[in-house]
């Protein structure tokens, strides 16, 4: 598959969108936007306040605009939110236009790093078993992503690493 547009995190919240997209935008020298991070900082509300508040069919519209409107960017590093890619605008875009890459990681490690996190609206009134099953239904959409890259037990360089490569390769093959 050929590299393309920009290059596009996608995954469960907790799997390491922000700080891997982070990195990998610095090692390529390109702009990184993080969705959530874009649309707190234009409402002036945290994303667990605008859940608790309008709700999450609210947001929902909220981040699609915001994320197709930073899909128009040229050259850049985009982090979705973790529910952003069920929204088939969005998905069609990506994978129409952009390099996407799914961070994957196990169910456990998802639930520790998130199971207490009062930033994440479905995580706090979700219990074990939801999320579980959150995550293996959000997966089946994940797996439509151009790339997998399976990150349980490995760094955050090993995982930039990895991606680096699969990215670097794709342009040099194509």
């Amino acid at each position: 598959m050929k590299s393309k547009g920009n290059i596009v995190f996608l995954g469960m919240m907790g799997s390491g969108k922000t700080s891997i997209g982070e990195l990998v935008s610095k090692k390529l020298n390109l702009n990184f936007f993080d969705v959530d991070q874009c649309i707190e900082n234009e409402t002036k509300m945290k994303i667990s306040k605008i859940f608790s508040d309008n709700g999450e069919n609210f947001f929902r519209k909220l981040e699609e605009k915001k994320t197709l409107n930073l899909l128009k960017k040229k050259n850049a590093v985009i982090a979705l939110g973790g529910g952003a890619f069920l929204n088939q605008n969005i998905r069609e875009e990506v994978l129409k236009n952009h390099s996407s890459f799914w961070l994957n990681l196990s169910s456990d490690v998802i639930i520790n790093r998130i199971k207490n996190s009062s930033k994440r609206p479905l995580a706090i009134q979700s219990t074990i078993d939801e999320l579980v099953n959150l995550i293996e239904k959000r997966s089946n959409i994940y797996s439509k992503a151009m790339y997998k890259v399976d990150c349980d037990g490995l760094t955050k360089n090993e995982v930039v690493n990895k991606i680096l490569d699969i990215y670097r390769n794709d342009k040099v093959n194509n």
